[in-house]
């Protein structure tokens, strides 16, 4: 299978693997690829069962205070996606009723509710630690499966703006946390080529907005405070991260208050697994049919 993204879409929709709908990076997924998905994230689960992780789960929308304490509204505000709905009166909903059978804007009908779309699946654990008083020794490990939204429209099949991701958080001091973000890299990058994925890992930084984003981006490069596992998806020249790895420092630790037991601002990382990404990259090493898989990477994820 050549590495050319037209064809590859064509392959995920005639083989019912997703599902086209009108706006692009918001298809459907069919049984076979949830099944490839579902099956890849309890291997996830088994491989990392000695982390002893707490599992949370989350809704797909979050307190809209969150990203404005974060900053992410500076770094990313292409990529945001705030929630509005309708506040007014009876006659207002009529002037709304009429803009829509118009095919009239109606945006100015509707007023900033209180959530947003989550943008990064490890948002909502940090008010959490927070607000349950300061970390035990050893710190915390939360577990979770979001999903994510990101604001940017694309035909090319891994560029979504709805997706899932198998999210990691550990927080504790700076050396506890690097400590696990580099075994991390190690793990995640053994279980992708566990499956037959070429993947490799390489520093890399956030899709930071404006000019003023690439001096940080530079800088988190030059400190390997991000990386990613790559592997060859739409192009082999530029492969598809599948999995990524954030060390925060103290950033998070400040903003929301998680303490370690001496007090001083905890620090933190995450470690994520775009899972319709990996299985993507699955049907493209592999092919569109499951069953002629290769029986090592069968046996992995249907044992």
């Amino acid at each position: 299978m050549g590495y050319d993204l037209e064809s590859f879409y064509r392959g995920l929709v005639d083989h019912g693997l997703i599902v086209p709908v009108r706006v692009q990076g918001a298809f459907g997924r069919g049984a076979v690829f949830e099944d490839v998905l579902e099956h890849f994230n309890a291997l996830v689960t088994k491989v990392s069962a000695d982390d002893r992780a707490e599992v949370y789960t989350f809704p797909p929308v979050i307190d809209r205070t969150i990203i404005e304490k974060t900053d992410y509204l500076d770094s990313f505000p292409n990529l945001a996606g705030t929630v509005f709905s309708f506040f007014g009166k009876e006659k207002d909903a009529k002037a709304l009723s009429a803009k829509v059978h118009a095919h009239e804007p109606w945006a100015d009908t509707q007023g900033m509710t209180d959530v947003c779309l989550n943008p990064a699946a490890c948002y909502p654990v940090y008010p959490v630690m927070g607000g349950q008083g300061a970390l035990p020794e050893g710190g915390r490990t939360i577990t979770m499966t979001n999903w994510v939204y990101r604001h940017e429209p694309s035909p090319e099949p891994t560029r979504m703006q709805s997706f899932r991701v198998r999210e990691y958080v550990r927080a504790g001091t700076p050396e506890t946390v690097v400590a696990w973000r580099d075994q991390w890299l190690e793990r995640g990058l053994a279980l992708l080529t566990s499956l037959e994925l070429p993947a490799r890992s390489d520093v890399a930084s956030d899709p930071f907005f404006g000019r003023g984003g690439k001096i940080l981006a530079a800088g988190q490069k030059e400190q390997k405070l991000k990386f990613e596992v790559l592997v060859p998806v739409i192009s082999l020249e530029n492969p598809t991260a599948v999995c990524s790895f954030n060390y925060h420092q103290d950033h998070f630790g400040h903003v929301f208050g998680i303490k370690t037991p001496d007090g001083k601002d905890a620090h933190t990382a995450c470690l994520g697994f775009g899972l319709e990404r990996v299985v993507m990259a699955l049907f493209r090493t592999h092919g569109f049919e499951t069953q002629k898989w290769p029986a090592s990477v069968r046996a992995r994820l249907w044992p």
